[in-house]
């Protein structure tokens, strides 16, 4: 008999490698207030960085588009105009733009609109946040035509 090259294993072979499992992070969130407050909770705002004593910002929307679907919020380091401050509330933090809001088409009385927030890279280093916005109120019940083939009528043949 011909004697073959035998590879030998080892008990540390048969163990499972144990990998370790990234810890998902909670996606970071926040909402519109029915008094036109974009609102951050308290862990919000741990989670991104912020220094809520000083952080500035810039906030705007894609230009050429009619309705709001997110907003851009960019940090702002040092004094510049049209820059938006935090406030603090209870256990949250928020911007006041009410008037920007219903201008833009989100009517924030009547829906709850929450938003999930986004980094993304602004410019040359700097780390904006894209907030996507979505509505919590039920979608309208269908009330037009309805659509496709019409059902067959069952016939009794005895």
């Amino acid at each position: 008999m011909k004697t073959t090259q035998i590879r030998f294993f080892n008990p540390q072979d048969n163990a499972v490698a144990k990998e370790k499992k990234e810890k998902k992070s909670t996606p970071v969130t926040g909402y519109i207030s029915p008094a036109g407050k974009l609102v951050f909770p308290a862990k919000s705002i741990s989670q991104l960085g912020f220094d809520p004593e000083n952080a500035k910002f810039r906030i705007g929307t894609q230009e050429g588009k009619r309705k709001i679907k997110s907003l851009f919020v960019i940090p702002v380091t040092g004094e510049q105009e049209g820059t938006f401050e935090l406030e603090k509330a209870a256990k949250s933090y928020s911007i006041s733009m009410p008037v920007i809001l219903q201008k833009s088409g989100i009517d924030y009385t009547k829906a709850k609109y929450v938003f999930t927030v986004k980094p993304f890279d602004y410019e040359e280093g700097t780390e904006g946040y894209e907030l996507a916005l979505t509505d919590q109120s039920p979608k309208a019940t269908y009330t037009g035509k309805p659509r496709g083939r019409k059902p067959q009528a069952k016939s009794t043949e005895e």
